[in-house]
This record gives structure tokens, C-alpha cells and sequence, in this order.
């Protein structure tokens, strides 16, 4: 029996299907606009690295986790969790298969102990150069946007500069025939000094080499902290991807170490409206309960500054 369903339950259950109230003319009615989406919210693997480290959990299975513990559906892998199966086509099949079926977006791979991309040495840096190419190959593969690297250098200020500019204009090249940007995280040394990153951007001077600002690593060294909120401002116009870096939270769910409205701010007043990505590294909770504390932080963030908006 064929039922037939009235023209306005109709336009109301279309409009409950779509999970929220959007523009749509629908039977020649007009629905009330959405409010706007300000930012997104992904997963970066880091926040389970504990659960990973110890066997509690495997790599192929973060994708689900992300989807269905977290409610989260873009991810950003970390290679140290695959880091013999970069060229193993058989397991990123199996990588992409499960995201995939789960609806679940491949973001990024991070991509770490490959080698300083602004060696001194010449031809070890050019190593470090061809060590990442696996990882862009397989980033392709698993429909990724970008990998993370690092800007490892030794020598003057200038001087490091211009090699890992070197370094990642090279690496940045190659990425780019594959569609493939790379991004660069503060992530200690004069990396996290953010004049001195930009510094790096500019001299690369290519569209696919952007930056990936981290809330919380600002440690130049021992005797010196980069002050976040300006390291932040200074990187967001490179920026092609964010980290919400979180460690402890307060009796009010702020976390204790980075105002995350201000930062957000910052991050939404550049003009950046794509991905930030969950990266908890804290010891008071479990890694579980801090993805979801610092995803609950940046719902309500996003709330506010959508307020603020109207």
C-alpha cells in the first residue's frame, strides 16, 4: 500500500532528515536560513598516543573511535602508529575502506622521525627531503589534504631559516604534484618562535607550504616560551590547518593553560573557518574524557562567538 504523505509533513520531515533547518525550496516553500558553520572539529590520533603506545588500541580502529566515541568525523593521522605501512597499499586500503564506510574524513598524516628537513648537511638533508615522499604517496592514497612536518635545523637564526626553507620548498614541490600541501607545526626550537616561522613561509614562497599553529607548542627552549596568542596571530595567515592543544581543565571546563576564546578568536578573526583539530596531551583524565572535555570547550566557543556574530 502506497502511502501518501501531506505536502507540509513532507517539507518537515525533509527538513528533519537534513539534521538541521537550512535554505531549501522545497514543493515551492522557502525554509528559514541555518545559522553559520564557524568552524569544524577533527581528531588529531596524538590525543589516544597513550591507548596507542600500549596496545589498547590500533591504529586501523581510530577512525571508528573518532566516529563513534567521539562523535568527531575528520581525523589527523600520526605515522609513528603506521610507521611500516607507509608504501603498504594493502593497509591503507584497509585505513581508507574504514573511514570511509564510517563517513569519516582523512584529514592530515603528522609525520615525524623522517630526518631535519633543514639539515645543515646538504645531503642529509636532501634525505630528510626524499624520507617524506612515502608519506605524501600515502597521504594521496588515503584521500589526505596535507602531512605535518617539522622545520629541524642547527646553526644562527638566518641561517636555520634558510635551510629549512630549502628543505621544505623541495619537499613542498614534490608534494604539489601530488595535490598534497605540506604544513609546518610549531613544534619546539626556533619552530616555535613565530617571526621566525613566518620568516620560513615567506622565503618558501608557495602556495601548498602553509603552517599548522599549535595552541600550546610554544617552548623555544629551556630559558625561553614564545607567547602563544602572538606566535598564533603571526602563523594563522599560513595557516592550512589549527591544533587546539589542551592539557587540564578547570571546574568550569576552561582549559587552564590557553584561553581558548581569546585563541579562537584569533583563529576565526584571520578569516580561518576549516578544521581545528583536537590534540589533548593531558595527565589529569583519561584521554577519552580530555578529547571530549576539550571538544564540549570548542562547541561552546563556537556557540559564543556565533552570538557574538548576530
Amino acid at each position: 500500500m502506497i502511502q501518501v504523505i501531506d505536502r507540509r509533513d513532507f517539507i518537515k520531515q525533509s527538513a528533519q532528515t537534513a539534521g538541521a533547518i537550512g535554505v531549501a525550496a522545497i514543493a515551492g516553500e522557502t525554509l528559514i536560513a541555518a545559522p553559520k558553520q564557524l568552524f569544524k572539529i577533527s581528531l588529531a590520533e596524538w590525543s589516544l598516543h597513550k591507548a596507542l603506545f600500549t596496545k589498547q588500541m590500533d591504529n586501523l580502529d581510530f577512525a571508528k573511535m573518532a566516529r563513534q566515541d567521539f562523535g568527531i568525523s575528520a581525523v589527523e593521522y600520526v605515522n609513528q602508529f603506521f610507521k611500516d605501512k607507509a608504501k603498504d597499499q594493502t593497509y591503507l586500503r584497509e585505513m581508507l575502506k574504514r573511514a570511509r564506510d564510517l563517513g569519516v574524513e582523512n584529514r592530515l598524516i603528522m609525520c615525524d622521525g623522517e630526518g631535519a628537513l633543514g639539515d645543515p648537511d646538504a645531503a642529509k638533508r636532501q634525505q630528510a627531503v626524499e624520507n617524506h615522499y612515502k608519506w605524501i604517496e600515502a597521504a594521496k592514497f588515503l584521500g589526505c589534504k596535507m602531512i605535518r612536518v617539522n622545520a629541524q635545523s642547527r646553526g644562527s637564526y638566518e641561517e636555520q631559516q634558510k635551510l629549512a626553507a630549502d628543505g621544505l620548498r623541495k619537499l613542498t614541490e614534490f608534494g604539489a604534484k601530488h595535490k598534497i600541501a605540506v604544513v609546518v607545526e610549531n613544534h619546539g626550537g626556533l619552530s616555535s618562535n613565530g617571526q621566525w616561522l613566518v620568516g620560513v613561509m615567506k622565503l618558501v614562497n608557495h602556495p601548498m607550504c602553509g603552517a599548522l599553529p599549535d595552541f600550546g607548542n610554544f617552548r623555544v627552549s629551556s630559558e625561553e616560551e614564545y607567547d602563544r596568542y602572538k606566535g598564533v596571530t603571526e602563523m594563522m595567515p599560513f595557516a592550512k590547518a589549527v591544533s587546539a592543544k589542551s592539557h587540564d581543565f578547570d571546574e568550569r571546563g576552561e582549559e587552564i593553560h590557553t584561553d581558548y576564546h581569546k585563541m579562537m578568536k584569533i583563529v576565526l578573526d584571520a578569516g580561518y573557518n576549516s578544521f581545528v583539530g583536537i590534540e589533548y596531551e593531558g595527565d589529569k583524565m583519561s584521554e577519552a574524557d580530555g578529547i571530549r572535555a576539550t571538544k564540549k570547550l570548542l562547541e561552546r566557543v563556537h556557540q559564543e562567538s556565533l552570538t557574538k556574530a548576530k
